[in-house]
C-alpha cells in the first residue's frame, strides 16, 4: 500500500506549522506540495526529515509558484517540464524506486491559475493557461507507465465542482473552454479521476475556498480546483480517497485542503 497527499499548501514556509500537524496525524507516505513560493536552499528539508521525509524533490522559484514533493518511501527524480514555456516552476516528477511500488510515477503540477478575464486577445494569463494544457495534453499522448498526475489544476469541470455551475459560467475556473482543454488532457492518456470516483458527481466536492470569504464554512463557495488523476491500470489500484475540509479552518490556512488517495499495489 501506499498513499499520496496532494496540497497547495500556499507558502511551505508560512504554513510548516500546518504541515507538520498534518503529517504527523495522518503520515500519508507522499505528499505532493504546490505554491511553496521558495527556492530549494529555503524549503524547510530538515524539518521534513525529523518528520521521516526522507526523499525530496523541489522545483522552487523565489516568491511564487513552486513544487515539491516530499516521501518516506524511495523515488528518483526523472523530469521537470515546462508546460508553460516560460521558467516558471510548476512541475517535478518522480519514480517510486522500491520494487513494491510497480515503478509507479508521480507527477505534482501546478496550472497557471489564468487572470480574471476568461479571454486571450485580452489576458495573456489566460492564453498561457490555455497553452499549459495543450503542452500538458500532448505529453500525456506519450505516458506509457503506472503515472498518478496530481496538483493545483485551476479548473473545476463539473457542474458539482462548484457553488453554483451558472454564476461561475464565466468566471476562470469554470469556464467552457478551460473545460474543454482539460478534457483534451484527460482524452489524451484516459486518466482516471480518482477524486469522482470515489465521490460520484452530482455529489458536492470542494477543496478550495477563497480568503475573500471570511465565512466560508457558512457559505460555502466552495470549487474543486485540486486533482488526482491515475493511468487507468493504476486507478484501477485505488482503495480509498479523502478530502480534509478541517484544514481549511486551522489557524492561517492555505485556501485549499488536503487530498489523499491511498492505492493497494
Amino acid at each position: 500500500m501506499v498513499s499520496v497527499t496532494t496540497w497547495n499548501i500556499n507558502s511551505v514556509r508560512l504554513r510548516m506549522p500546518l504541515v507538520e500537524q498534518f503529517l504527523t496525524a495522518h503520515a500519508p507516505d507522499i505528499l505532493c506540495l504546490q505554491e511553496i513560493k521558495c527556492v530549494e536552499e529555503q524549503f524547510p528539508a530538515k524539518a521534513f526529515r525529523e518528520l521521516g521525509y526522507d526523499h525530496i524533490a523541489i522545483h522552487g522559484q523565489k516568491g511564487y509558484h513552486g513544487v515539491a514533493t516530499v516521501s518516506r518511501v524511495p523515488f528518483e527524480e526523472i523530469s521537470r517540464h515546462d508546460w508553460q514555456d516560460n521558467g516558471e516552476a510548476r512541475h517535478v516528477g518522480v519514480r517510486l524506486t522500491d520494487p513494491a511500488h510497480q515503478g509507479m510515477v508521480v507527477e505534482n503540477v501546478y496550472v497557471p491559475a489564468g487572470g480574471d478575464v476568461p479571454d486571450r486577445e485580452v489576458n495573456a494569463k489566460f492564453g498561457q493557461k490555455l497553452d499549459f494544457l495543450e503542452r500538458m495534453a500532448r505529453w500525456a499522448d506519450t505516458v506509457d507507465q503506472p503515472t498518478l498526475i496530481v496538483g493545483d489544476f485551476n479548473i473545476a469541470p463539473l457542474e458539482s465542482d462548484v457553488w453554483s455551475h451558472k454564476q461561475l459560467l464565466k468566471v476562470v475556473s469554470h469556464t467552457p473552454v478551460e473545460v474543454e482543454a482539460l478534457q483534451r488532457f484527460m482524452d489524451a492518456h484516459g486518466w482516471r479521476d480518482i477524486g469522482r470516483e470515489h465521490v460520484p458527481a452530482p455529489e458536492r466536492y470542494y477543496s478550495w475556498w477563497s480568503y475573500r470569504n471570511p465565512n466560508w464554512q457558512t457559505n460555502d463557495k466552495g470549487r474543486r480546483l485540486d486533482h488526482m488523476w491515475a493511468s487507468p491500470e493504476l486507478a484501477k489500484q485505488a482503495t480509498k480517497h479523502s478530502i480534509l475540509e478541517e484544514a481549511r479552518n486551522w489557524e492561517r490556512p492555505s485556501d485549499h485542503v488536503p487530498l489523499t488517495t491511498e492505492f493497494d499495489l
